[in-house]
């Protein structure tokens, strides 16, 4: 399936086409039990999770197939615009019982769906981008401050589908932007009454169960819109702010540093405060470059922050690369 929703360079791009393709490699002469998986998280993907979920029921259960096709007539008159608020707004109130109903049977009927590896994991999580996005669309229709919560609530939702699903001792690396993975309770969107995924994972598992990990940049360049929906391109980082932990640690040495708080107290201290930390995210606007910093106090929002003091952007597929070449951002041999 061709990946085509806004931002399409966000997967569509060299950098992961070179890990899929050692992903590839490096899971072919392994047993299915120790083959290392590359899942989605997020609920954007409504439309291609309709299509996917019916289609596969459609061959595998076809009575609970009559119950998707019944959830995703209520969508069909939106399709055409690719709107979601025209979806929530105007929908058919029995939509949500319907969506739920299939979500309840798939779950029932997961562990039937075996004639496909992944099957009936693949049934479930489609059926659960449904379910929460209903959710969280309707909190957008009506302009509530909970959508960023229902968001990082179905993606953690969606990782311990996951887990289970996999054995007890499984072990996942999730990649998210940093007001995804970092702690929100480290920043001021706690404050505001948001969480996010680092805090739920943290709140559910023992401390030295996971590790969250934030990034950040002196100066460089990034692939991203300035605002929602508008024509990607590769932006100018400019320098970090003065005062901010991306100046800070361009100021102590212009290299590279991985920094682990849980090994060194003074480092933890020196980071116990609230300063102010880059986001960069899909939308991106170098303009209004002191709006895009969010006050962390960085030891306790991650567990470790890797800096690197000038980045590059990545590189999209539909942009291809001088002359040709293979970025040279490819460790891997593609």
């Amino acid at each position: 399936m061709e990946f085509n929703r806004w931002p399409t360079w966000m997967w569509a791009n060299w950098e992961i086409v070179a890990l899929a393709t050692w992903l590839k490699e490096q899971n072919l002469p392994l047993p299915d039990e120790k083959k290392i998986g590359f899942y989605g998280l997020d609920v954007y993907s409504l439309w291609e999770s309709m299509d996917q979920i019916v289609d596969y029921l459609e061959k595998e259960d076809p009575e609970t197939a009559v119950l998707a096709k019944e959830a995703v007539q209520c969508f069909e008159p939106f399709r055409e615009e690719n709107s979601y608020t025209s979806v929530f707004s105007m929908a058919q109130p029995s939509c949500k019982e319907k969506v739920q109903a299939l979500l309840k049977r798939v779950r029932l009927n997961a562990h039937n769906y075996d004639h496909q590896k992944e099957a009936g994991l693949n049934a479930e999580l489609n059926s659960l981008v449904m379910a929460n996005a209903e959710k969280y669309y309707e909190s957008m229709v009506s302009f509530g401050e909970d959508s960023w919560n229902v968001r990082d609530k179905h993606m953690v939702e969606t990782l311990n589908t996951l887990m289970e699903h996999h054995d007890p001792n499984s072990k996942v690396i999730i990649w998210e932007h940093n007001t995804h993975i970092g702690d929100a309770r480290a920043t001021t969107m706690a404050s505001h009454g948001l969480l996010n995924v680092g805090q739920l994972v943290r709140q559910q598992h023992l401390r030295d169960e996971v590790v969250l990990v934030g990034f950040g940049s002196y100066a460089g360049s990034v692939i991203a819109g300035r605002a929602w929906g508008a024509t990607m391109q590769d932006l100018e980082v400019p320098p970090a702010i003065p005062g901010s932990i991306e100046a800070m640690l361009h100021q102590h040495s212009e290299t590279n540093k991985l920094i682990i708080f849980n090994e060194d107290v003074q480092l933890e201290k020196a980071f116990s405060e609230k300063i102010p930390h880059r986001a960069i995210g899909v939308v991106y606007n170098p303009n209004h470059e002191r709006g895009n910093y969010v006050p962390s106090n960085l030891s306790l929002r991650y567990d470790a922050f890797i800096y690197i003091d000038e980045t590059n952007a990545l590189h999209p597929l539909k942009l291809k690369p001088d002359d040709h070449k293979v970025p040279e951002t490819f460790p891997f041999g593609f």
